[in-house]
């Protein structure tokens, strides 16, 4: 019988590496995992917009007609550009993939450190995001906004860790849920203005304090910062270039599928949103100081002042909206659970990340990638505190370098494929198409990117400028540790294992009792060269250790390494490091006997001067470490 461990509990049974099949995902699923993130973005992105329009007051909020419907085309495009990625990498891995393969190294690890960091900051913005949506309807849980997010987190890794599958499902629900809310808002808003009801939210009364006058340069850099806040509504859109490998057969086209109906509902959602916060004339603001309100005053999100307009009296239906938009920003977060894992496995294949991110789980998941991703995301919520208007303004710049660097590289891919002369003359035209589509949306999103970088740097951006380089620097490092590590130990065919000309073996001992017998048993069996016990001791200690061991006339000669202040670890370190000294061509083993107890309370209720040993000895040129190992009673039940 199997026995139940509280890891099991949570993550399940192991599944065999011949299920692997079992866990692809048909499209139904494929969406809410992989596309979570661009769904739920439409939650937030109007209010981006309007949150930067309001420095100007009032009068500028007309411009998120235009800001809206520059963001809807640049969507199109990108989601249109992405589709041919799909077809033409299967294999998966998104930009990181695109740009090594056709800009180069270089280009290739810019785009991967810019989606990790973007990954990082999917989590903890989509996380932020759906408390946000829960204390607007319950303001009492303002002030644990960081308990809450960093709890999300928690239930969302344990939920990964559980496999792609079976989080699927559960994920399933609440995308779903939010998508059919958002539509059933918009038929109940069209059907009461067409019936001649007028529609205005909490908050359009209220004045909107200008910070500024905005006028020239200004107003236009205003304008492009609204324009670059919302375009949050884009970010996840590169989610399912990297994990086509996940789709079920026909992978290209199911994942290329499932990209048009996430751009689809995206560019309608987002547009649905927009319009009717402008018709209901929503005033958001960064703080309830600049719409006239007491600086404690709870403030709702747009979204939750569209939707509460919107219903009326039919408070079920708000809490509804509220519930399900909590439920599909907090799930937007799987978007990055899923990319981040997968994108750091191809990495550790390439030995620009440590190689333990490449093996899967128990559960045929990327675990280690899982629970890196869900330490870091933690560490940046504690560190903003929480705060959705911070942590925002490091959003994006590395969705957008990703995206140029990924269209780039299509272009240069479709420009080799028409270089080759057994490309037929019917498949050119259909090329030139897909590259003129990739051009266009490399040329947009690199114009996006340098907005985006103008206007948001100095509001917290340079953090994400600094922690891209650094990564990038650090994927590097890894590669040559690798590489150094390749050419010191790689052999000739025709060497062949050489054995040692003297094998000296010291087994260290502190009493004489069973663990002692073990390993002299041990080590007498291997036939050394020589073989001595070996000790530590102040003099009165030292005298009667020989006195026991002469008594039970073992056959081993032992040596008592005379130490005053009744340190072990430094002079056994030191004699065995003058035993390899002086024998250049032998071996030196150190067997240690060491307790192995069955509670981790146990642990330190003994002396960790084994542990403190090997840690010594390991770097010691000429000597190994042999650990004997004596389970007690507990380790052996």
């Amino acid at each position: 019988m199997r026995r139940i461990t509280p890891k099991r509990m949570l993550v399940g049974e192991p599944l065999d590496t011949a299920r692997l099949g079992e866990t692809l995902l048909p499209k139904r699923l494929a969406l809410p995992i992989f596309c979570s993130d661009p769904l739920s973005s439409v939650a937030y992105a109007t209010e981006e917009i309007l949150l930067i329009l309001a420095l100007g007051g009032v009068t500028l909020l007309h411009l998120t007609w235009y800001a809206a419907a520059a963001i809807v085309f640049l969507l199109v495009v990108v989601v249109a550009s992405y589709r041919q990625t799909c077809h033409a990498y299967p294999g998966g891995g998104g930009a990181y993939v695109v740009s090594s393969e056709n800009l180069g190294r270089t280009a290739a690890l810019t785009a991967a450190s810019a989606l990790l960091v973007d990954y990082v900051l999917t989590v903890a913005v989509s996380v932020v995001s759906g408390v946000a949506a829960i204390t607007s309807a319950i303001p009492s849980l303002s002030d644990h906004q960081v308990v809450l997010s960093v709890a999300f987190v928690v239930v969302l890794t344990v939920m990964n860790l559980r496999g792609v599958r079976e989080s699927g499902r559960v994920f399933a629900i609440p995308t779903y849920g939010f998508v059919l809310v958002i539509y059933l808002m918009f038929a109940v808003a069209a059907v009461r203005m067409a019936t001649g009801s007028t529609i205005r939210a909490e908050s359009a009364d209220l004045p909107i304090h200008a910070v500024g006058t905005y006028t020239g340069i200004g107003l236009v850099l205003l304008a492009l910062r609204a324009f670059a806040s919302g375009c949050t509504a884009l970010t996840g859109v590169e989610a399912i270039s990297n994990g086509v490998p996940a789709f079920r057969r026909p992978k290209s086209r199911n994942a290329a599928n499932t990209l048009a109906m996430m751009g689809l509902l995206s560019v309608t959602m987002f547009a649905g949103i927009t319009t009717l916060a402008m018709v209901y004339e929503v005033h958001v603001a960064a703080s309830p100081t600049e719409l006239g309100l007491p600086a404690d005053t709870p403030t709702s999100t747009a979204l939750a002042q569209i939707g509460r307009a919107t219903f009326g009296d039919w408070h079920v239906l708000f809490y509804l909206l509220q519930a399900v938009t909590a439920g599909v920003l907090v799930l937007a977060a799987n978007t990055a659970f899923n990319g981040f894992p997968m994108l750091a496995s191809i990495l550790a294949k390439d030995r620009y990340a440590p190689v333990q991110l490449y093996n899967r789980g128990d559960r045929l998941v990327y675990s280690n990638g899982v629970v890196l991703l869900a330490l870091t995301a933690i560490a940046l919520i504690v560190a903003f505190d929480a705060e959705l208007t911070r942590l925002i303004q490091l959003y994006i710049i590395g969705v957008f370098v990703s995206f140029t660097l990924s269209q780039a590289g299509m272009v240069r891919h479709w420009r080799r494929e028409l270089a080759r002369p057994t490309t037929p003359a019917a498949e050119r035209v259909h090329i030139h198409r897909r590259m003129a589509i990739n051009a266009v949306g490399a040329a947009m999103t690199a114009v996006v990117l340098v907005i985006v970088l103008i206007t948001k740097f100095t509001h917290g951006a340079w953090l994400v400028v600094i922690a891209m380089p650094l990564l990038f620097l650090g994927m590097k490092g890894v590669r040559r540790h690798y590489d150094r590590v390749r050419q010191q130990v790689v052999v000739p065919a025709e060497v062949k294992p050489r054995q040692p000309l003297r094998y000296h073996m010291v087994v260290l001992v502190s009493n004489v009792h069973a663990p002692t017998l073990k390993a002299l048993g041990f080590a007498q069996g291997l036939r050394p060269t020589t073989l001595t016990a070996l000790t530590a001791a102040a003099d009165e200690d030292a005298e009667a250790l020989r006195r026991e061991w002469e008594s039970h006339d073992l056959g081993v000669p032992l040596r008592i390494l005379h130490s005053p202040y009744r340190e072990v670890v430094g002079p056994v370190v030191a004699h065995v490091q003058e035993m390899a000294a002086e024998d250049p061509g032998g071996v030196v083993s150190v067997v240690i006997p060491e307790y192995v107890v069955g509670h981790w309370w146990e642990q330190p209720l003994h002396n960790q001067n084994a542990l403190r040993l090997k840690a010594r000895l390991l770097f010691t040129p000429g000597v190994t470490v042999i650990d004997v190992p004596y389970l007690l009673e507990s380790a052996r039940r």
